[in-house]
């Protein structure tokens, strides 16, 4: 192969569209724009989504969505982290001194997640349902 050789593949250079040359070639006249409208002038455009001032379909359909303002402040703790803990009662001080929880936590709550192998004593930490059975089972205790 040699680069004077190279060419594009069939149908990858189109030829373009000659307007304006008569009324035998269909793009006569008019050019294929029809008659009058913002579409037939030249430099004629609208901006997209415009639907002609009709409420476009970006503003008609409701917003979806929420973003909670507290999930910034709340963390997730999963049974297995609670593991290497070695403090007696475990509150939020404690997850956040171990760097289980980030610094800036209000709300953390424990879930069902991997095994606890020892007995250990939450205070004041949310709890989910399974979390409690699995933590009690294993000789710990939970406080409100």
């Amino acid at each position: 192969m040699y680069l004077n050789t190279i060419q594009a593949s069939v149908g990858a250079r189109k030829k373009s569209k000659r307007v304006g040359r008569g009324i035998g070639c269909t793009l006569g006249k008019t050019c294929g724009r029809g008659h009058k409208g913002q579409k037939s002038r030249s430099g004629g455009f609208h901006k997209v989504g415009f639907e002609g001032g009709q409420m476009p379909l970006q503003r008609r359909l409701p917003k979806i969505g929420f973003t909670s303002k507290i999930s910034k402040y709340s963390a997730e703790v999963r049974l297995s982290e609670l593991n290497g803990l070695t403090a007696d009662v475990i509150d939020l001080q404690v997850l956040i001194d171990a760097n289980i929880v980030p610094a800036f936590t209000k709300i953390a709550k424990v879930i069902q997640s991997g095994e606890v192998n020892k007995a250990v004593s939450i205070k004041g930490i949310k709890i989910t349902a399974g979390a409690q059975v699995s933590i009690e089972s294993a000789g710990g205790k939970v406080e409100a």
